[in-house]
């Protein structure tokens, strides 16, 4: 049966249908590829990237500039996946027409097909604006990486009653406000079963039990690249870690002693092998690198 693109539609069809969601943070073209051919239904393009790939304590110094290139990178990787793209921390809180102006640049520039914004009540006048002007917006309740400070911590939200009421109130609001979808983060699982059966769109957990009507895991903590981050929540699919410290040690181990490159990896001259031979040539463009250049290459045989 061919495969069709995911739709924030789509979405709200496999909830109807009771079809669970799945959801996977991707970086790059490559993973994006990767996990789309595997079957994910979402890619979400997450400010975690920075603390997944540049190392950060938060999320809170991810720019615009990062999220559009990365939205970017991913966008060329997806066939059929549906693209979110995180709103980073103060693109979207100051006023709804920033939000809108940096919600517009993931779309046009980054090629996103929807956007994520965290926080309930206090952003539903933003959420409209976006939604009145054709952009989907994926809200994200409990915790929110960017209010860690406020928060005193990364740590499971809703388990005090009112906690429970605040957040099912606004999940309410962020549907009536036009959400597609809503990410329940470290949430408990009674809670979020509550949230999942009282709205009509979809709900996508991680730390909040099995009741969402999706999952959604950070691709290299699904994979185990991350072998020092194991929360409660979550579980490792692969332990590709070990897999890259032992490959990498065998390439080290044969360049140092003069198995690799081998003859089945090197170019030999027309003179020296006696017919033609395709040669490899390189050429340079300069390529944008969050506001910046870097030098890309692009490789073609002749």
């Amino acid at each position: 049966m061919k495969r069709r693109k995911v739709t924030t539609t789509s979405l709200g069809a496999m909830k109807r249908r009771g079809e669970k969601i799945t959801m996977i943070t991707a970086y790059d073209a490559t993973f994006a590829r990767l996990l789309d051919d595997a079957g994910a239904d979402i890619l979400l393009v997450g400010d975690s990237l920075g603390m997944v790939i540049c190392g950060e304590e938060n999320t809170l110094s991810v720019t615009m500039d990062a999220m559009t290139y990365h939205c970017a990178a991913v966008s060329k990787g997806r066939k059929h996946a549906l693209v979110v793209g995180d709103m980073p921390f103060l693109s979207f809180q100051i006023s709804p027409e920033d939000a809108l102006r940096n919600a517009g640049r993931l779309l046009s520039a980054g090629h996103a097909e929807a956007v994520k914004i965290e926080g309930g009540r206090s952003q539903a006048h933003t959420v409209r604006k976006l939604v009145g002007a054709g952009i989907p917006v994926m809200g994200h309740l409990g915790l929110t990486p960017q209010s860690v400070h406020q928060l005193g911590g990364f740590r499971t939200q809703g388990q005090q009653p009112d906690q429970a009421s605040a957040i099912l109130e606004d999940a309410k609001i962020l549907e009536d406000s036009g959400c597609f979808s809503l990410v329940l983060e470290c949430i408990p699982g009674d809670l979020a079963r509550e949230v999942s059966q009282t709205l009509t769109i979809p709900t996508i957990g991680i730390g909040a039990g099995p009741a969402c009507d999706g999952q959604v895991l950070v691709c290299y903590d699904m994979l185990g690249l991350n072998d020092s981050f194991r929360p409660k929540f979550l579980k490792q699919f692969a332990l590709l870690a070990d897999v890259v410290r032992s490959s990498t040690r065998a390439f080290i181990d044969e360049v140092r002693n003069g198995q690799f490159p081998g003859p089945e990896q090197t170019i030999e001259s027309a003179a020296t092998n006696g017919d033609s031979t395709r040669h490899r040539q390189s050429s340079y463009d300069i390529t944008p690198l969050y506001g910046s250049v870097e030098l890309g290459r692009q490789e073609e045989l002749s």
